[in-house]
């Protein structure tokens, strides 16, 4: 029985959710395009600022470490504890350079899920879901800063526009049919 339904034009995940495979793209053809609901469209770019308020607020910790690592030397010895600044500024050097090129790899990792699920993708929403409960433990938990708090912030933000009844039809379930 020949298929009469024309599904040219459809993104990889409207094929999807008919049941379908995806359509083939040959080199030098433009993908089809994804038309997100609003919602989808605004949690995008809630992802994309809260990433770049994360990196912004770790190059700033980085720009003011100096004067971080004098109060953190001042406060051990003002308890009567022995420190060793340079050890003290050495550690705290290299927990700082840490500390942004895990926000760096964070943010990209952030914009190419929200990128996918911006296209409709599922299971990109549910990686975003567990990227924004990490974050929001680790500032409760680990370390937080008045930008970090922001970004986690505009993150639940986001991830809230994901989950509202009206989008719930751009995400479906691989493999259902309507």
């Amino acid at each position: 029985m020949a298929d009469t339904e024309d599904l040219s034009g459809l993104t990889d995940d409207e094929r999807r959710k008919l049941g379908r495979s995806p359509d083939p793209v040959l080199p030098g053809q433009p993908a089809p395009k994804a038309n997100p609901p609003g919602a989808v469209q605004a949690s995008f770019w809630l992802w994309l600022a809260g990433g770049l308020v994360l990196i912004g607020g770790q190059v700033f910790t980085l720009a003011i470490k100096q004067q971080l690592i004098d109060a953190l030397v001042r406060q051990s010895r003002e308890r009567g504890q022995q420190v060793d600044a340079a050890a003290i500024a050495n550690g705290a050097t290299t927990a700082f350079w840490l500390l942004l090129g895990g926000a760096v790899v964070f943010s990209l990792l952030i914009a190419l899920f929200a990128y996918k699920a911006r296209e409709g993708t599922r299971s990109a929403r549910t990686v975003l879901t567990g990227f924004a409960v990490a974050c929001v433990l680790f500032q409760l938990g680990i370390f937080y800063s008045v930008p970090s708090i922001i970004a986690t912030l505009l993150f639940v933000i986001a991830l809230v526009l994901m989950y509202l009844p009206a989008v719930a039809g751009y995400f479906p379930k691989a493999g259902k049919k309507p």
